[in-house]
């Protein structure tokens, strides 16, 4: 209707309306209520006498309204509400004047605090008039709002408090308009509404549920209510803004402060005043409107963000998590929170956990100390079932909290590309302030928790599950200039594979200006965090286990001091103070431990880290090698040579993280590793053990033997192991493996570690198990007379080195049994031994059990290993360069063994030392036989001076068969080799004397012996070949002028060794005649 129209024109009041006067009349007592005088007829526009139910546009504030509060508000309200849109224009009255029915009430299943939606009413006979657009407007906002013109109304009917806005009601008496709630002061009525609000309340608490019921009756409209809708929304966008004006202008309402978004983001869905999906979409919108609205939301995770900082997964922390949780359904919010100033402030692993928005998140684990505590109450006395329920039930939780944590990660990735860069900073600075956690000693105040790296690794391993499919496919796509292209993980103070600091800081400033694709960051990325996080972690288990063995033992001695305390209960009380400090570090040291087992025996984690580390292994390979390498394709070895700088220049903890992850999953976890491993791990040991100068750290190389070792440890239906059957059966194995095994074996000699000399035999024992798990396959038989032939020099190199173990251990081990039985006969008969000297000879009898149980366990491992190579290769192992060493060596055990001394190896339980002298005896016995037919050993073993005697040879033979050893075949054998040794000996002490003085060009410089084979040495020097390659195998130079030099740089002297040949033969040919002509010679003289 137009305003302006004069009242004589409007159409004739309906019977059920009251006519024009009955209209005037009400208009001039509301408006004298309203104490506003009422204008003269005469005075009046044309528009002064417009119906109730007309729209009124309230003329413009005098100078008095300006100065109410209400009015001063709403100028300043006015700087940021839009106005409504052009497009939608002020909702018009209805033509009719009809009264609404207010008679009308829901039922009572229907009443609550949400407002119905009016349905149209059906027209039967004597129903009232449809309600106008003034009166539903009127209606509807005193409901959804819970306002109220009529000061004496104090509710809505429905039990819920109404506000009396007394300032909306003066201004509509003011202007003559009716006392109703239109779109027109919606704003003012809004504005008038919030301050109203009591101060202690935060306004949100009123403003939110207002928007939401204003959101339901919106969503209830039927099509075609336009005027409805038009009055709604319009009511909904005002709301919408004083929300937002409540978090950003609070002297708007006159208040103080703020409200705190947080307390509402925290509140459950369920809630009116919670902050809903639909809410959040609204308030998104008008993020473009003002800077301000993105920071408020980024502020309120902020402050979530601190208070989660001090909980732990024992608190009440599911509310936080919702509340990120929620906010990654909305990217825009994400990018508002990663531009955050505490988003990337931290310098220091515990700033990071603390005081950056995710590391709370990040930091909750049944790995904090308190968690631990109690899902492991009572640890010392906690039994391996309820300890392992309680690992199930920490597995469960922290699986379903890491699945949500990875959930709001992978949306900062998804948001967009600056957000997505922002979150793997925030990754990066997660490593990259961390490195300390890898030092021999950490100071936990100086770097982030277990539970805070274990759960960055586990995210960062779900990024790359993506791009690990079991093809390789993408492997192509890891960058190998990752670290050339100002990478976001910092390498600069660690170990290099195989450069050291100046080559690596050379390498690395040739830099790369191109930018690294999104998987070779997380690939790198997870690498690291490996190695700081998980792998950190998992090697506090060996630190717990040293710790709670030393409190339990200390612990044990302080209770049993406690009675020398009984009558002084001053001391006695300190000491009580004392044990239960020492009990409680032990508590927790137990717990920890079996918190950190709990987290780490997580199949499915450990599943997805095996797959990470198969890449990072393959990917290596292809570095390396310099080759599209895949488990498909053959890998050619050895590695080319020189090897790739950007290999060389690796932080080390490439190699180590797959090596511990590895092993770590052997010991623990072995189920999982026949569908975790493939050909790659195999070949990744091999080819750096045969490229071994591709690594220059020798831990590293040893813990590639480690590797091969633990795979091939019988597991369930499995008897070689996991990896037993592939190295058996592997093409690539079969030709590599052994060669590779019998190089290191060599290089285990010196490591150029202070412990290299113990570390060299467990080395060398791992690869024995690896060897004797393989020996079955022919192939391998083959390779090693193969290497006797071929490569003879590092085959001799090997067994000299062989021989070597095999006396020191079995010397080792043998010392050890008088000296352990001396102290257990001492402390069996001496009941009256003085406590500090049966202290002092337990401590050494138990270092000198341990030694022999060590040194005896190798020593079997080293003669099982000559057994199967004799067995197989005996013309190898009688070369000249080896025979006599070997000879020697049989002879010296042998005579520990079965001579005279033999009662000394007498000791109490010796299984406990891994010692079966029986059945050492009878090993030794099978290495003889072995090379029975070989005359080159027969000769050896009997030109022996030192060891062979052969009434020990007689008392061992005599043994076995007492003991049943040996079945009747192979003593026969035994017997007719001891007669061979016999008739060498005797012509050899025949030869001895017949050959009289040794011609002086003939005799060998260094040990005076007669040269079988003279070479010349590079300072012409003439010795025999076997005594220069004894030499060079521990000493690589020449022994005259201490020069370096090789095998390779010698000379035979094929002259001279005819010439001795000759004379040699002239001398044994007389010497034998006259033997057999003595023991022919039966007549007496």
């Amino acid at each position: 209707m137009d305003p302006s129209q004069d009242p004589s024109q409007l159409p004739a009041a309906t019977p059920d309306a009251p006519d024009r006067n009955t209209m005037e009349q009400i208009r001039l007592r509301r408006l004298a209520k309203l104490g506003t005088a009422s204008p003269k007829p005469s005075e009046e526009s044309g528009s002064s006498t417009k119906p109730e139910g007309s729209s009124t546009t309230p003329s413009a504030p005098t100078p008095e309204q300006r100065a109410s509060p209400a009015a001063q508000a709403s100028e300043k309200r006015k700087i940021n509400v839009t106005p409504t849109p052009a497009d939608k224009p002020p909702v018009s009255s209805s033509q009719s004047s009809t009264i609404p029915d207010r008679s009308h009430k829901r039922a009572a299943a229907k009443i609550d605090d949400r407002p119905q939606a009016t349905q149209p009413a059906t027209k039967k006979p004597n129903m009232a008039p449809e309600e106008s657009i003034d009166d539903y407007t009127h209606r509807t906002v005193s409901s959804l709002f819970r306002i109220t013109l009529n000061p004496s109304q104090t509710d809505d009917g429905h039990g819920h408090q109404t506000t009396f806005l007394p300032g909306v009601a003066s201004e509509l008496a003011e202007v003559g308009a009716p006392a109703k709630f239109t779109v027109a002061v919606l704003d003012t009525t809004l504005l008038e509404a919030a301050t109203a609000q009591p101060h202690a309340t935060p306004l949100l608490r009123y403003l939110l549920p207002c928007w939401k019921r204003v959101s339901r009756t919106l969503a209830l409209l039927k099509d075609g209510e336009k005027q409805k809708r038009e009055v709604l929304e319009e009511a909904k966008r005002l709301c919408m803004s004083y929300c937002l004006f409540a978090l950003t202008i609070p002297d708007l309402f006159g208040r103080p402060q703020p409200d705190d978004l947080a307390t509402f983001l925290l509140r459950s869905q369920e809630h009116e005043d919670s902050i809903s999906i639909d809410f959040t979409k609204d308030v998104i919108s008008r993020f473009p409107e003002d800077e301000q609205y993105p920071a408020v939301f980024a502020d309120a995770m902020a402050v979530i963000s601190v208070k989660l900082s001090d909980m732990s997964m024992e608190s009440d922390y599911r509310p936080y998590l919702n509340a990120l949780s929620f906010y990654a359904k909305f990217p825009p919010l994400l990018r508002a929170v990663s531009e955050h100033e505490t988003f990337l402030s931290a310098t220091t692993g515990p700033e990071v956990e603390r005081k950056t928005i995710l590391g709370p998140f990040f930091r909750l684990s049944p790995l904090q100390s308190e968690v631990s505590l109690t899902y492991f109450p009572n640890p010392r006395s906690l039994d391996k079932g309820r300890a392992a329920q309680s690992q199930d039930a920490l597995r469960a939780i922290l699986r379903v909290y890491q699945d949500e944590l990875f959930a709001i990660a992978n949306a900062f990735i998804r948001s967009d590309s600056d957000t997505r860069n922002r979150m793997l900073d925030w990754c990066a600075l997660g490593v990259n302030t961390n490195h300390k956690r890898r030092a021999i000693q950490v100071d936990p105040r100086e770097v982030s928790s277990d539970g805070f790296m274990v759960n960055l690794t586990v995210i960062l391993d779900r990024f790359c599950s993506p791009f690990m499919d079991t093809t390789f496919s993408k492997v192509d796509r890891i960058e190998v200039d990752y670290f050339r292209r100002n990478p976001r993980v910092s390498i600069k103070d660690e170990t290099k594979i195989n450069a050291d600091q100046a080559a690596s800081d050379a390498f690395y400033a040739n830099a790369d200006s191109k930018s690294s694709n999104f998987i070779s960051e997380v690939f790198f990325l997870a690498l690291a965090a490996h190695h700081y996080g998980s792998g950190a972690t998992n090697s506090k288990l060996k630190s717990l286990d040293r710790d709670i063995k030393f409190y339990e033992k200390h612990i044990t001695a302080m209770e049993a001091e406690r009675y020398k305390l009984a009558n002084n209960p001053a001391r006695l009380a300190m000491f009580e103070v004392s044990l239960k400090r020492h009990t409680d570090v032990l508590e927790k040291a137990i717990a920890s431990k079996n918190a950190i087992e709990g987290v780490f025996l997580d199949d499915k984690m450990q599943e997805l880290s095996l797959r990470f580390m198969k890449y990072v292994a393959v990917w290596m390979l292809r570095l390396a090698s310099q080759s599209a390498y895949t488990p498909e394709k053959d890998l050619a070895l050895p590695l080319p040579s020189p090897q790739p700088e950007a290999f060389a220049c690796l932080p080390e903890y490439a190699l180590q993280d797959v090596v511990d992850n590895f092993k770590f999953v052997y010991r623990y976890l072995p189920q999982i590793m026949p569908s975790a491993v493939g050909s790659e791990m195999i070949a990744l040991c091999i080819a750096f053990l045969q490229s071994s100068e591709f690594i220059k750290n020798p831990y590293l190389k040893s813990s590639l033997v480690t590797l091969l070792f633990s795979g091939t440890w019988p597991f369930s239906h499995f008897k070689k192991g996991v990896l037993g059957d592939q190295l058996y059966g592997s093409k690539f194995a079969n030709k590599h493996l052994l060669r590779a095994l019998m190089k290191f074996y060599i290089e285990a000699e010196s490591t150029g570690a202070h412990t290299q000399f113990y570390d060299k035999f467990n080395i060398r024992y791992e690869i024995f198990q690896v060897i004797k798990c393989v020996w079955g396959n022919d192939v391998y038989r083959e390779q090693l007379a193969r290497e006797s032939k071929v490569n003879r020099q590092f085959f001799v190199q090997f067994v000299n080195l062989l021989l070597n173990d095999a006396t020191y251990v079995l010397d080792e081990a043998l010392t050890k049994f008088p000296k352990i039985h001396q102290l257990q006969a001492e402390l069996e008969q001496n009941p009256g031994m003085t406590p500090e000297d049966r202290e002092k000879k337990l401590e050494e009898l138990q270092t000198l059990e341990g030694q022999a149980g060590s040194y005896m366990q190798l020593a079997n491992e080293t003669l099982a290993m000559m057994k199967l190579f004799t067995s197989a290769l005996a013309d190898a192992f009688t070369m000249p360069e080896i025979v006599q060493r070997l000879a020697s060596m049989l002879n010296y055990n042998l005579e520990t063994l079965a001579g005279p001394k033999m009662g000394q190896l007498k000791v109490n339980d010796p299984s406990k030392y891994h010692f079966q002298p029986r059945v050492l005896l009878s090993d030794f016995v099978d290495i003889y036989l072995n090379l029975a037919n070989s005359q080159a050993f027969i000769d050896a073993v009997a030109a022996d001076g030192r060891s062979y005697k052969p009434e020990t040879f007689d008392k061992a033979g005599f043994i076995l068969m007492k003991r049943h050893m040996k079945d009747d075949v192979e003593l026969r054998r035994f017997d007719a080799l001891k007669n061979s040794f016999k008739e060498s000996k005797a012509i050899a002490d025949q030869a001895e004397l017949d050959l009289g003085e040794i011609p002086a060009d003939f005799e060998d410089p260094i040990l005076g012996d007669l040269m079988k084979d003279p070479v010349m040495l590079p300072s012409q020097h003439v010795v025999d070949r076997s005594t220069i390659m004894q030499h060079l195998l521990s000493d690589p130079k020449d022994p005259f002028t201490r020069q370096p030099m090789t095998i390779e740089d010698v000379v035979p002297d094929q002259a001279l060794r005819e010439r001795i040949e000759a004379w040699k033969a002239e001398k044994i040919e007389a010497a034998k005649a006259k033997v057999l002509g003595d023991s022919m010679d039966t007549t007496e003289g």
